[in-house]
């Protein structure tokens, strides 16, 4: 499949010799590897390491995958989220974007089948938004691959996001460290899928999107990412692409089977 034409030639992206890089460290780092991806004919349950577990689109995605007889592990900093996470029938691990190395997130993430990353700063400072969702995204990127943990879906943003609020330098270089992180998971080997939603609202949802690999700007129930990403994690043909999200008018299982369809039939020519 052809890679987007916005993302930078992979040559340009830091990291871009992940491959060469996990081979070095599973040298010194006992871990499973090649762990399977779920195929049409395999698909009833799946070990899910979540990554932002404890808040947000992340937390009712653990509690729709829990309810759905998927294994999910959901990964929390701070002591207090631990049994936020269990109460939604994930099981918590401790862990820090920041802190931990590259080898103890792979030993965290070893056995499962995919990773969904949708920790963030939450405006916490341009420091801390470099910090997680910059290096954090990488350095989970890499131990994803260390840990032989193939499928990674990643919670990004939709570009035009926040554009009819003032501008700030915090959200700027927020925008700027998602696309860098966007562009940094394509240059893996990992098979990646990224979700670019429109502004998140926490009303409930609707059960109803609108999306595509381009689509119009507008809004999302946090509700309805998650329903969107837990019925992404079982389409395994939604590998390797860019997709963007909006409430609309689509049921979100006729939506994903829509793209898994299209894009299943693009990377066959």
């Amino acid at each position: 499949m052809v890679r987007p034409a916005f993302a930078p030639p992979c040559s340009t992206v830091a990291g871009a010799s992940l491959a060469q890089t996990v081979q070095t460290r599973r040298a010194g780092v006992s871990v499973p590897v090649e762990h399977h991806m779920s195929t049409n004919e395999d698909i009833a349950a799946m070990k899910v390491f979540q990554i932002g577990a404890s808040a947000g689109v992340g937390l009712r995605l653990a509690g729709l995958l829990a309810e759905r007889g998927d294994e999910v592990t959901g990964m929390y900093r701070t002591p207090a989220k631990a049994e936020t996470v269990r109460a939604v029938g994930a099981i918590p691990v401790a862990g820090d974007l920041v802190s931990d190395s590259v080898e103890e997130l792979a030993r965290k993430m070893a056995g499962h089948e995919s990773v969904v990353f949708s920790a963030g700063a939450h405006g916490t400072g341009l420091a801390n938004t470099t910090a997680i969702d910059g290096q954090g995204l990488r350095n989970a990127a890499e131990a994803a691959a260390l840990a032989g943990v193939r499928r990674f879906v990643l919670v990004s943003v939709f570009p035009e996001a926040g554009r009819a609020r003032e501008r700030t330098e915090g959200f700027e270089h927020y925008l700027k460290v998602k696309k860098a992180a966007d562009a940094f998971l394509t240059c893996t080997d990992l098979h990646w899928f990224i979700v670019r939603p429109g502004t998140l609202l926490d009303t409930p949802g609707t059960g109803h999107v609108a999306a595509g690999q381009a689509i119009e700007y507008g809004t999302v129930p946090r509700d309805d990412v998650a329903a969107f990403l837990a019925a992404t994690l079982h389409a395994p043909e939604l590998d390797r692409d860019i997709v963007e999200l909006t409430s609309g008018d689509t049921p979100v299982p006729q939506a994903v089977a829509g793209l898994a369809t299209r894009i299943g039939r693009r990377s066959d020519h």
